[in-house]
């Protein structure tokens, strides 16, 4: 499927049915981000629920009001969030704890890693 782009997110679907969301190069990630790229998300799904790999590897900083829109309910079933940095480490446990919804998210460094666990998912 060809890429969807939103602002400074890009999304598609590759082979195995993961949704793969990239953030543009030192990107500063704001709420109206959050929201275009979960609308983003929302409306290639439909209604079925797909796993959700987020490279935020190249970001340079995501807002209070992106994280609040992170943590809510979207179409993906479960979300593995792959940086580089101990700085975006901190900036997914900061997503991670304010996650109110029950659906799984977790932070890889390692992008195989990350896309085993999405694919060997209860919910993949």
């Amino acid at each position: 499927m060809a890429p969807v782009r939103s602002g400074k997110a890009e999304l598609f679907l590759d082979e195995q049915e993961i949704l793969q969301l990239t953030w543009a190069r030192h990107a500063v990630i704001r709420s109206s981000d959050a929201e275009a790229a979960v609308r983003m998300v929302n409306e290639l799904c439909a209604q079925t629920e797909r796993p959700l790999l987020v490279d935020m590897a190249t970001t340079s900083a995501v807002s209070r009001g992106a994280r609040a829109v992170f943590a809510r309910t979207c179409q993906a079933s479960q979300v593995a969030l792959l940086g580089a940095s101990p700085v975006d480490k901190v900036v997914a446990n900061f997503v991670l704890a304010m996650n109110k919804t029950p659906r799984p998210k977790r932070f890889f460094t390692s992008r195989a890693e990350a896309m085993a666990w999405l694919m060997t998912s209860p919910s993949a």
